[in-house]
């Protein structure tokens, strides 16, 4: 087992930076690498199932930080992408593989219609990923892209209710089809409604113990249980975590979920794809290479031209219409489940499901290159030099904000004059209670611990006017001080302090401005002195001034 491990890392790690090197993509590495070591190449893994079962948490935990991203307001706005676009890309091409599998393989209207369906389906690991590395979930066709895989996954339930009764052959395939599509209605409102009404307060609960790995766990058992839950009444996992990133889209705890989860996601879809490279039978392949690469061709020319006309359709420019139909030509993951599940049934001879799972694997691992040949077309089409960067419409650059580092008393009083002024803010506090008190009063507030360069970045700290610590935890403001070195050097960063010697060591660390409490203390109690004795206003205010000119350096102990 220790080997395996070791040859899953080392892989993993070498095939990445190659290609990466090379600009094929870590995805395309992670393919090449499982081939490398899985049953048919080296052998130093025997059981690639296990692997793959154990990827698939990849594609869930990049489904709920999709979800994540992606608030059920914006959600309602992309239905008709989704309903429209996604069902008329699912049946269209559905059909059209259905009536050339059955005149292909010879088989009936039933399996025929499962293997076209099936076909029909996109990678959603692919898809998303994909377009995520590339900045694309935002564009206008990345939108359209993730319509339709939302609306794949949203068909998961149907077709695999669609298997038995086909095998049974006593019902039509459009009843049965519509009775599974009430079913998922049912179980996704009922879900949503449950889910809204306990997430936040659960969060809320577990992380008043500010105990991080807790609420990592925490995290992860909101996740996966989404997931179970899901699975278990016949929808898939992915489907499950994507409703719980939506119910967590407007919670003031998902940053620092995100944060937590992102280092499983990586690792994980890391060996989803190295899984699918793994899975790759060159005994099969051998054997029917004529087949299964007419079948191949087929399915990816078909695939690659429907979803480009159809986003055509939709309004999109042709070029963008390309990069759709080269993203999502491949056949998904969810084709091994429907494709197993309906040998189980018999509803599909084992011959051809060996070579239709052939066709699957080899249509993902030739996604990357796909993907690179449409966008180079697409700049040819539009002679767009800047490749695939989002457009200057896509950019959006936040308004000039402060970061509030902690919203205990210093960060309240901050907060309000901030308010007062009408200067926008951002208050980060890792105390569940704090974050609930600035938003009950009206402030834009989230959980997380701003140290986290992750954090930084996602309350736009690249974009900020400043950023204000006021925690009286000296390490944790020294952190978060190294921490907005290392990700924006360019911010001004203003720090309470305890006493000058911390001052000036948090000085020393990059911190733009320092204000010792006891000076302060100090300078405030001096002056009402010097006002109960009637000295003059205009006197007072230039000696407290240039006292705190130059760092407080006229009134600093001589030992610091």
């Amino acid at each position: 087992m220790l080997v395996e491990i070791l040859a899953l890392m080392a892989v993993a790690v070498i095939a990445a930076t190659i290609f990466s090197r090379l600009g094929f993509g870590a995805i395309l590495g992670y393919l090449v690498g499982g081939m490398i070591i899985g049953p048919w190449g080296l052998a130093l893994i025997d059981n690639p199932t296990q692997i793959a079962h154990l990827g698939e948490f990849g594609v869930v935990f990049l489904l709920f930080l999709i979800g994540i991203e992606l608030k059920p307001a914006r959600l309602w706005v992309m239905r008709r992408q989704v309903f429209g676009l996604g069902s008329a890309q699912l049946i269209l091409t559905g059909l059209i593989l259905s009536v050339l599998a059955a005149y292909t393989f010879d088989i009936a209207p039933g399996p025929a219609a499962i293997v076209g369906l099936g076909l029909a389906l996109s990678s959603t690991a692919f898809g998303i990923q994909l377009m995520a590395s590339k900045n694309q979930l935002g564009a206008q066709w990345g939108r359209a892209g993730f319509s339709i895989l939302l609306l794949q996954d949203l068909a998961v339930v149907p077709l695999l209710a669609l298997v038995p009764l086909l095998a049974q052959g006593d019902v039509t395939v459009g009843a049965s089809f519509g009775l599974a599509i009430l079913e998922t209605l049912a179980i996704l409102t009922s879900v949503i409604i449950a889910g809204r009404l306990a997430i936040n307060p659960l969060f809320r609960l577990v992380a008043a113990n500010k105990t991080p790995e807790v609420f990592t766990g925490f995290a992860l058992l909101l996740v996966l249980g989404f997931g179970w839950l899901m699975e278990s009444v016949g929808l898939s996992m992915a489907m499950g975590a994507f409703i719980a990133g939506l119910l967590m889209a407007e919670s003031e705890f998902r940053h620092q979920v995100e944060v937590d989860i992102m280092p499983f996601r990586g690792l994980l879809l890391g060996l989803f794809f190295m899984a699918v490279g793994m899975g790759i039978d060159f005994g099969t392949l051998i054997s029917q290479v004529g087949l299964i690469a007419a079948v191949l061709v087929v399915m990816l020319v078909i695939k690659g031209v429907t979803i480009a006309g159809l986003v055509r359709l939709m309004g999109l420019t042709l070029p963008e219409g390309i990069k759709a139909g080269a993203l999502l030509a491949q056949a998904g993951e969810f084709g091994f489940v429907l494709f197993t599940y309906a040998l189980g049934e018999k509803l599909l001879e084992p011959a051809l499901v060996e070579i239709l799972t052939a066709v699957i694997a080899l249509s993902m691992a030739l996604t990357p290159l796909l993907f690179m040949a449409g966008a180079r077309l697409a700049r040819r089409l539009t002679h767009d030099r800047a490749g695939m960067l989002p457009t200057p419409d896509e950019i959006k650059e936040g308004p000039k904000q402060v970061i509030i580092a902690g919203f205990g008393r210093v960060g309240e009083t901050i907060a309000r004059i901030l308010s007062d002024l009408e200067i926008p803010f951002t208050a980060v506090d890792l105390d569940p209670a704090n974050v609930k008190k600035a938003r009950d009063a009206g402030f834009t507030a989230i959980y997380g611990d701003a140290a986290r360069p992750e954090i930084l970045r996602a309350v736009g700290a690249n974009s900020a006017a400043l950023l204000v610590i006021t925690l009286d935890d000296p390490k944790a403001a020294e952190r978060m001080i190294l921490s907005a070195r290392r990700e924006c050097a360019h911010l001004p960063t203003y720090v309470r302090t305890h006493n000058p010697t911390a001052a000036k060591a948090l000085k020393a660390l990059g911190a733009t401005h320092t204000v010792p409490e006891t000076l302060e203390a100090s300078l405030s109690l001096g002056a009402e002195v010097a006002r109960a004795l009637k000295a003059d206003e205009n006197d007072i205010r230039t000696v407290v001034k240039v006292l705190r000119s130059d760092d407080y350096r006229a009134i600093m102990p001589s030992d610091t």
